[in-house]
């Protein structure tokens, strides 16, 4: 705790709701510097980045703590989704967002935990609200045949909606899908967006992304077991936020898995003294967790390796990315 007080001239931690303990490393001792509210930022100033973690949870099994992963950037008046897991569409309604105005869609990886929630994104941003011009949606290789085939399952209610039944707007429905590669993808109003290639294991490619807005700048980590590349374009952000596998839980799952599919399971991500070696590395203002389990053991193996800010995962956080950091936390 005592290397923590160095931090808290801007960083605080207040009390999580009673159904998610906090695993924070964030002091408590400075709360001014934390505003109390909605996950929703209040009067952010125009040069600041907004980063909401809709979504913190790991892998495909089903969480009611933590949502399927999925992120939030907003920068001036531009709203990037990136990923889009389990709860994702809920969580931006909790969030004050409304789905309609998510026009524009980042993947790192084709996964099902990223990509599930996507149907409602497109089906429900459109014909329940409001979404008037095309989902645009960028990722790896397979991106645009996957989001065809979305729009080809669900058909019918498409027509019917568009051409028979509500008449909603066509421009709405369509999807501009794009197979990236590594290098800037999006760069329009000052918001700048990298996608860089990750380490995955065998789900390859797979990307982690950088925004740079006015000065500020997050990097995404997606999924990965240590990357060389994404610790040399992380270099310089305000705050980096990374996945992390804890390996005592999974050894202790109720299932029990044989020991060669937790250790392959290990050799796609990261573990906690990694990720806090990858922390140290690229020094952020402030390293978060997300795609990670909330738990007192991966914060404490990260400790080992690095002793900088460092806040877990929790739905719902929103991170200010200012001239000063702040971090709120819903009161759902």
């Amino acid at each position: 705790m005592t290397k923590n007080l160095l931090f808290a001239t801007f960083l605080a931690c207040i009390a999580l709701p009673p159904a998610l303990p906090s695993h924070s490393d964030v002091v408590p001792d400075a709360q001014s510097a934390l505003a109390r509210g909605s996950a929703r930022t209040q009067s952010a100033p125009s040069d600041s980045l907004t980063v909401v973690l809709l979504g913190t949870g790991v892998g495909p099994r089903v969480n009611l703590q933590q949502f399927g992963a999925s992120i939030l950037v907003e920068a001036g008046g531009d709203r990037l989704l990136f990923d889009c897991g389990r709860g994702a569409t809920m969580r931006l309604t909790q969030a004050g967002v409304p789905i309609g105005s998510i026009s524009r869609l980042f993947l790192t990886h084709l996964h099902s935990d990223h990509v599930i929630q996507i149907p409602d994104l497109v089906l429900t941003g459109w014909a329940g609200g409001g979404r008037t011009i095309p989902l645009e949606v960028w990722g790896p290789d397979g991106t645009r045949d996957m989001m065809d085939h979305i729009q080809q399952a669900f058909a019918f209610d498409i027509h019917m909606r568009r051409d028979v039944d509500e008449r909603l707007p066509a421009a709405g429905i369509h999807v501009v899908s794009h197979d990236i590669k590594q290098g800037i993808v999006f760069d329009e109003h000052g918001v700048k967006v990298t996608a860089f290639l990750v380490d995955h294991g065998p789900v390859q490619p797979a990307l982690g992304y950088r925004i740079d807005y006015r000065g500020h700048s997050v990097a995404l980590s997606g999924d990965t077991r240590v990357s060389e590349n994404l610790i040399r374009f992380a270099r310089g952000v305000d705050v980096l936020i990374h996945e992390v596998i804890d390996p005592d839980a999974l050894r202790n799952r109720p299932d029990h898995p044989s020991a060669a599919t937790i250790d392959a399971i290990i050799a796609h991500h990261t573990t906690p003294e990694q990720a806090g070696e990858v922390f140290s590395r690229v020094a952020p203002r402030l390293a978060v967790y997300s795609h990670a389990p909330n738990t007192e053991n991966v914060m404490a193996q990260t400790r080992k390796t690095y002793g900088g800010p460092l806040q877990g995962p929790e739905d719902l956080l929103t991170i200010l990315i200012g001239d000063k950091i702040e971090v709120r936390r819903s009161e759902r």
